[in-house]
């Protein structure tokens, strides 16, 4: 299953004995020593393998095209296979970065905390990457001020385009960021620039010169390079947590986009291993049909030839049925991907807006719980009535999770005399965050300060715990 995939522009200090160091260097440097191969002592050869079957380096010369390709491969106890590929075409210039791992359920999820691989960064540091026009590719953040604002209004207005996607952050309200500009700027390296607001009085001017097109007051922005994805924009909402989801939302968006990009064949580790299996062959048949010209001239010499190309074959006979194993796999993991999608039965009626999701299915629950309510209100002979049915059925059905946890809610509420430990737990399970304010708590739905209410520490009356109660329900629930 591929995770990452990205082609960078390299520039002409690079050379293949430096390509080839430098992956070597990136397995030898890594800080998981589980992941290092012992023993490399590379001696200059193209075309060579380091390691085990279940933690190897190869590195594979495809001269006709001027093209090196290298492949880290691990497999882990369990049987995942990781694999790591880096190829180099020298015609171009170019360098293909994939990353991919054999197909698991839960391998179709983003994992958090992914980065683009650190060999990125040892290009960097190295000098070796090319200018996206005028920006370099980096992993740290570029501020936009007066000095260099014509960058910033130039993407916004569509007059430039850059390789790589650019992700505008804007100041919030109070001038500060919205997420971490550097943690995001270090995950996204080599795949996006990230460009920064330096200071909220920035944004009068920006809106001026972009004809108040440009994202504000904490807002994102990516800018892609295809124009059938054009612009996205991402609001900023000021609730506890709201930056972690903000950052990997972004960070989501732009990995699929670059992974989605078509990549020749020969940018791929299978791609050259074919390429140099099929010329291996077709040099194999030519000599094999020169060696049976030449028989009855140098039979001896004809038979010592074809015992060297039957060897050469079995060779590559093993080489197919290892590329064969690596299809089967593929067309298990299309396979997955089938049946996962399949499971969805059809295209969603609806696509989820900017709005964050507080808990798992919170939003889809609200939708079907008022497909419900309308359902109750119009004639069950109607066209109306069989297609909302049929939504609500193929879905699951409501959970009424907010009934249950309403009615949880009366029960706890109900006549209170104070704050009791088990009343606060059940406040947090319900998605509260409690904070003292004089005579009362605070109480603020899963930290979004535009969802709150107060309870009194030590009520004055009976029915305040009531009224507490079905204000949350109304407002929260």
């Amino acid at each position: 299953m591929l995770l990452f995939s990205t082609i960078l522009e390299i520039n002409d200090s690079m050379t293949k004995d430096a390509f080839i160091q430098l992956a070597i260097e990136w397995n030898q440097g890594s800080p998981h020593t589980e992941n290092v191969i012992q023993g490399i002592k590379w001696n200059g050869e193209r075309n060579i393998r380091y390691g085990t079957d279940s933690l190897w380096l190869a590195i594979e010369e495809y001269r006709n095209q001027n093209i090196i390709a290298i492949r880290y491969e691990k497999t882990e106890s369990d049987g995942v296979v990781w694999d790591t590929d880096y190829v180099m075409n020298f015609n171009d210039m170019k360098m293909s970065i994939r990353l991919d791992r054999s197909y698991l359920e839960e391998a179709l999820t983003v994992d958090p905390s992914f980065s683009t691989p650190h060999f990125i960064t040892l290009l960097i540091e190295k000098g070796y990457l090319k200018l996206d026009g005028d920006l370099p590719i980096s992993r740290d953040p570029i501020l936009i001020s007066e000095d260099n604002l014509e960058i910033l209004v130039d993407v916004i207005n569509g007059e430039k385009k850059y390789r790589l996607p650019v992700v505008y952050i804007s100041k919030t309200l109070h001038d500060e960021d919205p997420i971490n500009v550097r943690r995001i700027a270090g995950r996204l390296k080599g795949v996006a620039h990230v460009l920064v607001e330096k200071s909220l009085w920035l944004n009068d001017r920006i809106r001026r010169l972009c004809d108040s097109k440009n994202e504000y007051y904490g807002a994102i922005g990516i800018y892609y390079p295809n124009q059938a994805m054009g612009h996205r924009r991402y609001r900023y909402r000021a609730y506890e947590g709201s930056d972690v989801i903000l950052l990997e939302k972004i960070i989501r968006n732009v990995i699929q986009y670059s992974n989605a990009q078509l990549v020749n064949t020969l940018y791929t580790w299978q791609g050259v291993s074919n390429a140099l299996l099929r010329d291996r062959l077709n040099s194999q048949r030519a000599e094999r049909l020169a060696a049976e010209t030449a028989k009855e001239q140098a039979k001896s010499e004809a038979d010592a030839l074809i015992e060297s190309v039957d060897e050469e074959l079995q060779k590559l006979q093993k080489q197919v049925e290892d590329l064969t194993h690596v299809n089967e796999s593929l067309l298990y993991e299309n396979q997955g991907l089938r049946a996962k999608i399949n499971g969805t039965d059809a295209t969603p009626v609806l696509y989820l807006g900017d709005e964050d999701e507080f808990f798992p299915d919170e939003i889809k629950e609200m939708i079907l719980v008022a497909l419900e309510e309308k359902m109750a209100k119009i004639d069950s002979k109607t066209r109306q009535f069989d297609v909302l049915r049929d939504i609500i059925h193929s879905n699951g059905g409501c959970q009424h999770s907010a009934d249950k946890k309403a009615q949880e809610l009366k029960a706890a509420l109900k006549g209170y005399k104070n704050v009791s430990g088990s009343l606060r737990q059940l406040l947090s399970e319900i998605g509260f965050i409690i904070t003292e304010e004089g005579k009362h708590y605070k109480l603020t739905y899963y930290g979004d300060g535009r969802y709150w209410t107060t309870i009194a520490k030590t009520p004055s009356d009976n029915r305040s715990g009531m009224n507490v109660a079905l204000t949350i329900i109304k407002n929260m629930l």
